[in-house]
């Protein structure tokens, strides 16, 4: 851990692998049919289709060396397997395909993403979180939950705080709200964010006018780093818990919340807005 709190070194990869492995290994014990609460439009073959073909487009952009929306647009998916079986082994395939790419491609070798950072650290970093994520997934449809990894639990907050409620289009701003700010603190890591609210512009379109609220983060490290600064409002748990809360998961523990009412309510919003 660094000095503030914060994850250092994490072998995203690493963690790719076993919570992959963990995923197909649950999901394999589903029975046909099997719905999944978290995706409640998704069986246990719909979650296991999902995360493959999501594995299989990052893992053919960064074979392919992609870097333009021309070369992802013309990609062709694989065509969905007919039983379980064939949906295991196809996935066996795309996880291993991902890997193998990632290992062998420097994190900074530009690649396309549909992020602002076009590189392969940053889709090495982002199906760490999908796979841990949908990970879960697999284990509350069969009733096998298991810990999540605090530290990746910690950047994976850190990361969906990056992205959720800021992206705006070329040429739209965002524009923040007066004294409605919120910290978000893990109990068991020591790490915190301030963030600040506001309204986004530009987010559907050119147009000035599509608006919606979003967000940014402020400060992010450990209590020292911005425990000086006024919040209007704290939201705090313990990593996992707050990382299932920003991805609608359910939580084991409890996660705090004191303060405006008002500022925790748009903190909601756009929650459910980002992740629904």
């Amino acid at each position: 851990m660094d000095p503030d709190g914060a994850p250092r070194n994490l072998d995203y990869l690493s963690h790719l692998a076993r919570d992959s492995a963990r995923f197909v290994e649950v999901l394999a014990q589903a029975p046909a049919g099997t719905r999944v609460p978290t995706c409640p439009d998704w069986d246990a073959d719909d979650l296991l289709s999902h995360l493959g073909q999501v594995q299989w487009f990052w893992g053919t952009i960064l074979g392919r060396q992609l870097t333009t929306n021309a070369e992802v647009e013309a990609l062709l998916r694989p065509k969905r397997p007919d039983n379980r079986d064939e949906l295991v082994a196809l996935f066996g395939r795309t996880n291993r395909e991902l890997q193998q790419n990632l290992a062998k491609t420097s994190p900074d070798t530009p690649a396309w993403t549909w992020s602002e950072e076009q590189t392969a650290g940053f889709i090495g970093r982002r199906q760490a979180h999908e796979a841990l994520i949908h990970r879960l997934d697999a284990e509350l449809t069969t009733g096998q939950r298991t810990a999540m990894d605090a530290d990746l639990s910690t950047d994976g907050v850190d990361e969906v705080l990056s992205f959720m409620g800021s992206g705006t289009q070329p040429g739209g701003r965002f524009i923040p709200y007066d004294s409605k700010t919120i910290r978000i603190q893990a109990t068991d890591t020591h790490r915190s964010w301030l963030v600040t609210l506001g309204q986004l512009s530009g987010t559907k379109g050119e147009r000035a006018q599509d608006v919606e609220p979003g967000m940014q983060v402020v400060a992010a490290g450990g209590r020292r780093s911005d425990g000086s600064q006024p919040a209007a409002a704290t939201m705090s748990g313990a990593a996992a818990d707050l990382d299932c809360l920003l991805w609608h998961r359910p939580t084991v523990g409890q996660v705090g919340r004191t303060g405006d009412p008002l500022t925790l309510h748009l903190l909601d919003e756009i929650i459910s807005r980002d992740q629904s």
